[in-house]
């Protein structure tokens, strides 16, 4: 049982915009946990909450709105996303974002800059498993050379 929770708060922190999959595989995978298995739920949690907030776009986007009434200035992560969007297209912003800006920033960028749900899922899709494998791979391999240093 206790496992099994262990792995429930693995999912609930890759679903938590700031956490994610950047942290939570390396966290999960350097606590001794199941490499394949903190990958496959990081991934699962991240993509449940990035898919939910494409397909709620539209109230989260008013949720925002309706919040900050008053004219507020962009955020360096904005100004940021922005730039990578004039600069690669929802490609990039997709495939950058998870390093750069996290997934959920991404997504909510990239839909309010006019991309479409179906290719924003897509792209976020490719993006949150291409970097579960790097970030899974490199802490196997970081872990795997610091243990074979030091014995």
């Amino acid at each position: 049982m206790a496992v099994f929770v262990e792995y429930l708060l693995y999912f609930i922190a890759a679903a938590t915009p700031w956490f994610e999959i950047a942290l939570v595989i390396p966290l999960g995978i350097l606590r001794g946990n199941s490499p394949i298995l903190i990958m496959f739920v990081a991934f699962i949690g991240n993509m449940l909450t990035v898919f939910l907030l494409i397909a709620l776009f539209e109230r989260v986007k008013a949720y925002f709105a309706k919040k900050s009434k008053k004219e507020k200035k962009e955020g360096s992560r904005q100004q940021r996303a922005k730039r990578i969007w004039n600069k690669y297209g929802l490609p990039g912003l997709a495939l950058l974002g998870p390093i750069l800006i996290g997934t959920h920033i991404a997504a909510f960028i990239g839909m309010s800059l006019g991309a479409k749900k179906t290719w924003t899922l897509l792209w976020l899709t490719i993006s949150i498993g291409l970097w579960t494998l790097i970030f899974g791979i490199a802490t196997i391999a970081g872990v795997d050379f610091f243990v074979r240093d030091l014995s």
